[in-house]
């Protein structure tokens, strides 16, 4: 199984376009992009997890997904979304030009995105469904991290809003969590075993940023006390110390042996 990091950035990427603070005008430190994921069983057939509003450039970026043979032909098969926030629903719509794409998500996410819909059915019929057990020969498993819904979503269905996914194919494992508010029970055994684990890495501690706690996201030196396994962090907020190589934050996370990976950043399991 192949595994492409296409953003690890959060909402807004980084620099983030209306901010002005110390990390964002640092011009030393490399941009990213918005959170998103592109997996494959055998390198050919692609599956984007969550599309973010940068897919256009993160997909020019990764040759393993540019078009072709045929002159309107993509390796991209369909998008598994983990929730309905913008950040990573956005670049659908930037993939209206597609002929065919199978969409899954929780139903919940589904609801919530109906007015996509009503946009993209206006180019093209794509196929809208749940999350599959199987996809390309690829095993996917499910665990439910939060009910939070995106503020544009007046559906009031219940979750969950919000999931983990668990990719597995031919013995490997890859783990992906990129919005998680508090780790639910169950959350270490289903991770277990993993060969890397993506996780919620949007602010390095529990006070960053004012208002945090009611955006739904664990803090990395939270998230490293409760859980014993090795962990690689994604959806950094423009104010996350990490994205420094050169701060004590992330030398502290990189000393307990785990990751901040880059964009770009692939990972064969």
């Amino acid at each position: 199984m192949k595994v492409i990091v296409l953003g690890t950035a959060a909402g807004g990427g980084f620099p983030q376009w209306n901010c002005a603070c110390p990390t964002c005008r640092n011009p030393d430190l490399q941009p990213r992009t918005q959170d998103g994921l592109a997996i494959s069983a055998d390198g050919k057939n692609w599956f984007l997890v969550n599309a973010s509003p940068d897919l256009r450039s993160q997909i020019l970026a990764t040759p393993e997904l540019h078009a072709g043979p045929g002159s309107r032909e993509t390796p991209i098969r369909g998008v598994l979304l983990t929730d309905a926030e913008l950040d990573h629903t956005l670049g659908l719509l930037l993939l209206r030009e597609a002929e065919t794409l199978q969409v899954h998500a929780p139903p919940a996410v589904l609801n919530a995105l109906s007015r996509f819909r009503d946009i993209t059915d206006r180019y093209h019929a794509w196929t809208w469904s749940p999350i599959p057990d199987e996809l390309d020969g690829i095993t996917i498993r499910t665990l439910a991290v939060s009910d939070k819904r995106p503020r544009y979503a007046d559906d009031p269905a219940p979750g969950p809003w919000v999931v983990a996914y668990r990719f597995e194919h031919h013995g490997g494992s890859f783990v992906y969590a990129p919005c998680v508010a508090q780790l639910p029970e169950g959350f270490e055994q289903f991770a277990a075993g993993a060969t890397y684990v993506l996780l919620d890495g949007t602010f390095h501690s529990a006070d960053e940023m004012p208002g945090q706690t009611v955006m739904g996201h664990l803090p990395i030196a939270t998230t490293i006390e409760q859980l014993d396994l090795p962990l690689a962090f994604t959806h950094l907020n423009n104010t996350n110390p990490v994205i420094d190589p050169n701060s004590p934050e992330r030398a502290a996370v990189e000393k307990h042996g785990h990751l901040i990976p880059d964009d770009g950043t692939r990972w064969e399991i």
